[in-house]
C-alpha cells in the first residue's frame, strides 16, 4: 500500500457499520425512519452521517446490497434431489433469513427500490425456476402454469406469509411452517400432503433449516 492509498481509519470503519446496524433496527420498525433518527440511533450527528452516506437513498441502497448479498449466500447451499423438498428447504432457509427484518425485508421487495433488489435477487430466482422446471419434467408439480410464471408465484407466496406476519402476530415457528405449506400449496400439493411432506423430512424442521 502506498502512502497515498491509506486504510480507513478504525473510527471510521466502525461509525459506518453502527450507522448501518441503527439503520437495519430502525427501518425494521418504520421504513419511512429519518437519516436524523438513525444518526441519533448509531450514537452520531447527521453531518457525521453524511461522511458516509450522500443521501438516504444511497444509505439505503447499501443496506439493501448487504441484505440481498446475506440472503443468496445463505441460500447458495440448499441442495435436495427432489426439487419439492428443494423449494420447500428454499422457503424455509428464507423464512429463516428474513424473519427478525420482516418488514424490511417487504420494503425491499415491494418498496420503490424493488428493481434494484430484484437484480441483486437474480441468483436465488433462478434456483427457483430451475427447481420449477425439473419438477414439472418430473410430474411432481403442477403443469398448467409456465414455469416462469409459476416460480413467480412461488415468490408471491413467500412474501404474502411476510406480509401477514408484518401486520399480525405470527411467531418465527408459525411462519417458517407457514411459508413452506404456501409454497408447496403454490406449486401443486394439498394442504394435508404437504404437510406430510414437510413432517416427513427432518432437514425441513425449524432447528435444522
Amino acid at each position: 500500500m502506498t502512502t497515498t492509498e491509506r486504510a480507513p481509519r478504525r473510527d471510521a470503519i466502525d461509525n459506518r457499520a453502527a450507522i448501518l446496524d441503527a439503520a437495519r433496527l430502525l427501518l425494521n420498525q418504520d421504513p419511512d425512519a429519518s437519516l436524523e433518527a438513525i444518526a441519533a440511533a448509531a450514537g452520531l450527528s447527521r453531518r457525521s452521517l453524511y461522511g458516509h452516506f450522500a443521501n438516504r437513498d444511497e444509505l439505503l441502497r447499501v443496506l439493501l446490497d448487504l441484505g440481498a448479498v446475506r440472503v443468496v449466500d445463505a441460500l447458495a447451499s440448499v441442495s435436495h434431489a427432489d426439487p419439492v423438498v428443494r423449494l420447500a428447504l428454499i422457503a424455509s432457509r428464507l423464512w429463516g433469513e428474513v424473519e427478525t427484518v420482516r418488514v424490511m425485508a417487504l420494503f425491499a421487495v415491494r418498496g420503490p427500490f424493488k428493481g434494484h433488489t430484484a437484480t441483486r435477487l437474480e441468483p436465488l430466482r433462478t434456483r427457483v425456476r430451475a427447481a420449477v422446471e425439473e419438477g414439472q419434467s418430473s410430474g411432481a408439480l403442477r403443469v398448467d402454469l409456465p414455469a416462469d410464471r409459476l416460480a413467480r408465484l412461488v415468490e408471491s407466496a413467500a412474501l404474502a406469509v411476510l406480509e401477514e406476519s408484518a401486520l399480525s402476530p405470527l411467531d418465527a415457528a408459525a411462519g417458517h411452517r407457514l411459508v413452506m405449506l404456501n409454497v408447496l400449496g403454490t406449486v401443486g400439493l394439498g394442504w394435508r400432503e404437504a404437510g406430510e411432506l414437510i413432517d416427513a423430512h427432518p432437514e425441513l424442521d425449524r432447528k435444522d433449516g
